[in-house]
């Protein structure tokens, strides 16, 4: 099993492949970046499975940089500019966010499409576990992803001029389309379990056609928490974002409590109460106060759904590795989850866990 903490924290030198032209991003963001001053020192972060992120230090400060991955890319893939779209619009609400400083759509600057926002200086968990606090830490660190998670789906999306940011309505089953599209693209993975799933799903949508503002991989990882205190100072990695059925996007956040630590960093099987993490009854119906409903029907369904999303995911992974154009070193162990992903997805489906 991956170390997700030591494989993906932390930056280290450009790995051969990804390099910058530093004089080419030193003129651009001297140009571009409001209050920059050199030198610039580049370094590399170790995560970023889709996108090649970068840290940027120059006169004191510290910035992130995200760029498309060269090569051939699926379509609609790596959209760096909706990443930047979204993250500077909720810059403006109380959904914690990075500053964003500027978007560079000239592939000439350094080969291809990047964005530059602030570095935020916190605490990472990467093991939904928390083995790093005490007990009686744990139920505030997951009240206030639950709380984060609940104010965005309570965006109002014209206010903030996002109301084009996806197409309301029909969300399960466009993304159903899309990822069995992605997974067949990739070539990548073939199980009997995807080929179910590709059929199950589009039969059994519910009815629920909700819209809101969804991240679209809202995972305890993708959130920089303070130093000290369980407050989120910026969620991270808005790739997948668009206007969604809030419901499965919840439901992501939730696949923890299903994933076994094995398959993915997971808590099932884990004795949680021991812990001090909530059950997953207690944070779904934290969820439901904040955002005035009194349950969520199809619950398992959006199971199904979300790990045969992130199966398709997995899947195109490990096609950039086949191709040569992933952007992480860990990016084959993440690829070979694909199948067991899609077996799992399957089992829920059928009721059989």
């Amino acid at each position: 099993m991956i170390d997700r903490r030591k494989e993906f924290s932390g930056a280290g030198a450009v790995r051969p492949g990804y390099e910058i032209d530093a004089g080419a991003l030193y003129d651009y963001m001297a140009a571009h970046v409001e209050g920059f001053s050199g030198p610039l020192t580049i370094s590399q972060f170790r995560g970023g499975q889709s996108n090649p992120t970068y840290k940027l230090s120059a006169g004191g400060k510290t910035y992130v940089l995200r760029r498309k991955p060269s090569g051939d890319l699926l379509k609609s893939a790596h959209a760096v500019d909706r990443e930047y779209r979204v993250i500077t619009a909720l810059g403006k609400t109380d959904v914690p966010v990075p500053r964003t400083y500027a978007l560079c759509t000239d592939d000439s600057v350094i080969g291809s499409w990047f964005y530059i926002m602030d570095f935020v200086e916190g605490r990472i968990f990467w093991d939904p576990a928390l083995p790093e606090l005490a007990r009686g830490q744990r139920p505030a660190i997951y009240d206030a992803m639950n709380q984060t998670i609940a104010r965005l789906h309570s965006i109002d999306i014209t206010a903030v001029g996002l109301e084009d940011y996806g197409r309301p309505g029909n969300y399960i089953a466009r993304q159903v389309v899309r990822w069995s599209k992605q997974y067949r693209a990739s070539r990548a993975a073939e199980a009997a379990s995807f080929e179910h799933l590709i059929d199950w799903l589009p039969a059994h949508i519910p009815d629920e056609d909700a819209t809101a503002l969804s991240h679209g991989d809202f995972r305890l990882d993708n959130m920089i928490f303070h130093a000290s205190e369980p407050r989120v100072l910026a969620v991270l990695d808005w790739e997948l974002s668009t206007l969604g059925n809030p419901l499965s996007d919840f439901n992501y956040n939730c696949m923890a409590y299903r994933m076994p630590p094995g398959l993915f960093s997971g808590l099932a099987g884990l004795d949680l109460a021991a812990l001090g993490i909530p059950p997953e009854e207690d944070y779904v119906a934290a969820y439901c106060r904040r955002t005035g409903r009194e349950q969520i029907e199809h619950w398992d369904y959006y199971f199904a759904f979300n790990m045969f999303r992130l199966a398709a995911i997995a899947a195109g992974i490990m096609g950039r590795v086949r191709d040569g154009t992933a952007a992480s070193p860990q990016a084959r162990a993440m690829g070979e989850k694909a199948v067991p992903l899609a077996d799992l997805a399957w089992r829920i489906a059928c009721g059989k866990l």
